[in-house]
């Protein structure tokens, strides 16, 4: 590759009308610039320095998205949190952000919606894990507790955030609710013959103790055993209600 100089022609003073040669500028070939190999152009190096994100697949560009999102969001809450500093900790530009999501809102329900369901089947599949009513409070109470020890985040961002009381955002942790508290309704109905309605109550009871000692288990710092802690509170329900009777 050669570099070029260019010499400008000086035209004595008064001379205007300029030869289609004269206007030319004389190029000047020196010896040719060598570059290592693999070196880019300044042009190149700009191109490579301004790419953001290596173009991924589109369920891995979303969950990228999504942790981001979350990162954001619990730090700095949800009206707090701006669609810049969620596209800039994804490493991606904002058009990226936009066709994925296009609202900061419809962002945040996708997280709650991702996170109360695996919260939903954990809790179910605690339930479902046996048919002893013992074994089953305690699967129950060690589920909620390991899924707020894998990802506080996804614990703080479901119950505790600044969007609580929007309306769809309380219509989703309200259906989770109903949901957990009428499967344990369900087995404490047949175990107890309870009617339907004390055996929800209790049913809203017992998810409610998981839901509110496991968020005072998190602001200890780790220094309550998790395993401790779950037992404790698994021993506390299960004498309440094992108290219950059956009907002979």
């Amino acid at each position: 590759m050669y570099a070029r100089r260019y010499r400008w022609v000086i035209l004595p003073p008064g001379k205007v009308n300029l030869t289609e040669t004269e206007r030319r500028p004389t190029v000047i070939h020196d010896a040719p610039v060598d570059r290592p190999q693999g070196t880019q152009s300044p042009a190149g190096a700009t191109r490579a320095t301004g790419q953001r994100s290596a173009r991924l697949p589109r369920d891995e560009r979303r969950a990228q998205l999504l942790n981001a999102a979350q990162e954001v969001f619990v730090a700095n809450g949800y009206h707090g949190a701006a669609m810049d500093e969620i596209a800039e900790t994804a490493h991606v530009s904002k058009p990226v952000l936009y066709q994925h999501f296009p609202s900061k809102r419809e962002l945040y329900l996708a997280l709650l919606d991702s996170h109360l369901g695996v919260l939903t089947d954990l809790m179910m599949g605690a339930l479902n894990s046996t048919t002893d009513n013992k074994e089953r409070v305690q699967a129950v109470m060690r589920a909620y507790y390991r899924f707020i020890d894998s990802d506080d985040q996804a614990h703080r961002l479901v119950f505790e955030s600044d969007l609580i009381n929007d309306p769809d955002v309380s219509s989703r942790l309200e259906t989770f609710n109903k949901t957990f508290a009428d499967a344990i309704a369900h087995v404490i109905a047949e175990d107890t013959k309870l009617p339907h309605l004390e055996a929800q109550l209790l049913g809203r009871a017992l998810a409610g103790m998981a839901q509110v000692s496991a968020r005072y288990w998190l602001e200890t710092d780790g220094n309550l055993d998790i395993d401790v802690a779950s037992d404790l509170i698994y021993r506390l329900a299960w004498r309440g209600i094992s108290r219950f009777p059956k009907e002979t």
